[in-house]
């Protein structure tokens, strides 16, 4: 008797699933200068609606990931995606900012689930660079996200205000819960749960804290995923708003970045496996370094214009293509089965947990400028580097050929 594989179907159900970051924070982008308008709030304070999302998909992952360890992942992930569900319908009638931020963290908490336990199950279904492989596939149907929705967003928000917005991700979170319900299966058989408890989470996550490969890695990813939200949160503003690109085109150049994601992807699932994930993460990283090297340059001598804004984007997101799945791959590599989930949760938490707090300090600098986006971007992208090459170096080390 055979267990589940990880067929086609599978991993487009996981991608779709992994999505639910860039079609809960995508789809609304353009909407966020009419959301402040309608709910008489300042445009720091409608961005702490990124921040409360975000801190829900850190903390949801913590509490969810070593929850699959124990339960297994189909149940967890049935059980929050239909909590996302519900909590995305209630979103449309939020009456006040306040009572918008509130669910948004509600929301953030059960989306955590598509996340973590997408990749978990990718990896106990694959092994080695077939797991690169597989992640990166799943990043690809992850990367028609941030492809499709801001242009969605613009488009719905042009007709039918925010709340359309917020009534067509509704409408996809029905659809995720019904995918993860038809055709996601269990892949961690009860004989390699854990069932130790509180316990036994505390020590899953000790083992990884206690491994410095694991820790640069994610360190790695980290930071790149902070440099590339730098620009995420602040976009808006710098091209709305500094820039005068009208919300439906600021939508269309958004998602030209989600095409280089998305072609950055395909690329590494044809060539990590082949050169190693390890050249591939630090080629991604590079990248990142000369876009946002360029970006900043061009925001602080105030050469910055929407064609130099829109290529730097599409560099950057090209590079997290590269640099994201390997990262990940590289650092879940160091897990067991009984402990991948921990790895993942501690992973994608630790992630957007720095997504929230760069939200906060963009949003307070960069209303009228480009310059800390810019900056922020760049630290994100070095630390990166510097991290991948030097957890390249100490896995070299621990594995002498």
């Amino acid at each position: 008797m055979t267990g589940p594989h990880l067929t086609r179907r599978l991993v487009v159900v996981l991608g779709f699933l992994s999505a639910v970051g860039p079609f809960a924070i995508d789809m609304y982008l353009a909407s966020l200068p009419q959301i402040a308008r309608e709910l008489d709030a300042a445009p720091a304070t409608v961005q702490l609606t990124l921040t409360a999302f975000l801190l829900g998909l850190g903390v949801g992952q913590l509490l969810l990931g070593p929850l699959s360890d124990m339960w297994g992942r189909r149940r967890v992930l049935l059980l929050a995606t239909s909590a996302f569900t519900l909590t995305s319908i209630a979103l449309v009638a939020a009456p006040t900012i306040e009572v918008f931020i509130a669910l948004r963290l509600v929301q953030g908490l059960a989306g955590a689930a598509g996340v973590v336990i997408a990749r978990a199950i990718a990896v106990d279904l694959s092994t080695g660079r077939t797991a690169v492989r597989a992640l990166s596939l799943i990043a690809t149907v992850g990367g028609l996200g941030p492809l499709v929705a801001p242009p969605i967003g613009g488009l719905v928000a042009s007709f039918s205000g925010w709340r359309g917005v917020l009534t067509a991700l509704a409408v996809i979170a029905v659809l995720m819960l019904a995918l993860a319900w038809l055709v996601v299966p269990e892949s961690l058989p009860r004989e390699l749960r854990h069932t130790g408890g509180l316990r036994a989470m505390r020590s899953s996550f000790a083992h990884f804290v206690r491994d410095p490969i694991y820790l640069g890695y994610t360190g790695a990813y980290v930071a790149g995923f902070a440099g590339l939200f730098a620009y995420v949160a602040a976009s808006p503003f710098v091209a709305q708003v500094i820039l005068g690109m009208p919300p439906f085109l600021y939508g269309l150049g958004f998602a030209g970045g989600g095409v280089a994601l998305l072609v950055a992807n395909l690329i590494n699932a044809t060539y990590a496996p082949r050169i190693g994930p390890e050249r591939m993460l630090v080629v991604g990283a590079a990248l990142g370094v000369a876009s946002a090297t360029v970006m900043t340059v061009s925001a602080a001598t105030g050469i910055l214009s929407i064609p130099l804004f829109l290529g730097c984007a599409f560099a950057t997101m090209g590079a997290a293509g590269l640099t994201f799945g390997n990262a990940n791959a590289l650092g879940l590599a160091r897990a067991t089965p009984r402990n991948r989930g921990a790895g993942a949760a501690l992973m994608g938490a630790s992630q957007f947990a720095v997504g929230a707090l760069i939200t906060p300090v963009v949003g307070l600098w960069g209303e009228e400028t480009a310059v800390p986006m810019a900056c922020v971007m760049l630290v994100g992208a070095l630390l990166s580097l510097t991290l991948g090459i030097a957890s390249n170096r100490a896995s070299a080390r621990s594995h002498p050929s």
